[in-house]
């Protein structure tokens, strides 16, 4: 399939928020939604925030291999609130068919609906692609709001890793949630 097909530049206005594809100038807001998720959460097990510039390394080496990335723009303010991506679940050639999407939402925008508008958007982008599955890694099964907006677009739960990770002066579950996309 065509780069331009997977990385149609498209803006979509849906009410109060714009998604469009995201664009390097949209590193350090991209990054600082990271880093607070890093440093306050625990839905990435990293344990310290990448700087802007690593950042911007995995942007770019997503979106070289097609791999859609999306940003949720408040109409309004201009204020980037959240952002969504997909990439390969595991490095080894057996699942270059799979992938794994990742969500992060400012706290202040929690609960608008931006969490869905974007899922839909990536789904309908991963599903243009040559890709089979797609995985949630799910950082700490008391993530109820990430695991119910899986389950609403057809994420079915398929394990769970019990007290995988230690973050935050606690022991981590990791939920495994999967879903075809064609």
């Amino acid at each position: 399939m065509p780069a331009s097909e997977l990385t149609e530049n498209t803006d979509i206005e849906t009410g109060k928020f714009l998604i469009r594809d995201a664009a390097p100038s949209d590193i350090p807001a991209i990054q600082g939604i990271y880093r607070q998720a890093v440093e306050e959460g625990t839905a990435s097990f990293e344990e310290i925030a990448p700087d802007i510039e690593e950042m911007a390394r995995r942007q770019k080496a997503l979106q070289e291999k097609n791999f859609p990335y999306l940003v949720a723009i408040e109409r309004e303010t201009g204020q980037l609130c959240g952002y969504a991506y997909a990439g390969p679940y595991r490095p080894r050639a057996a699942y270059r068919h799979s992938i794994e999407d990742s969500i992060y939402i400012l706290p202040e925008f929690h609960g608008q609906g931006i969490g869905s508008i974007l899922m839909q958007h990536l789904i309908a982008r991963c599903e243009k692609g040559p890709w089979r599955q797609m995985v949630a890694v799910i950082g700490d099964s008391q993530n109820k709001g990430s695991i119910a907006l899986h389950r609403k677009y057809g994420f079915e739960l398929v394990g769970t890793l019990r007290n995988i990770g230690f973050k935050l002066d606690r022991w981590l579950d990791c939920v495994l949630m999967q879903r075809p996309l064609k």
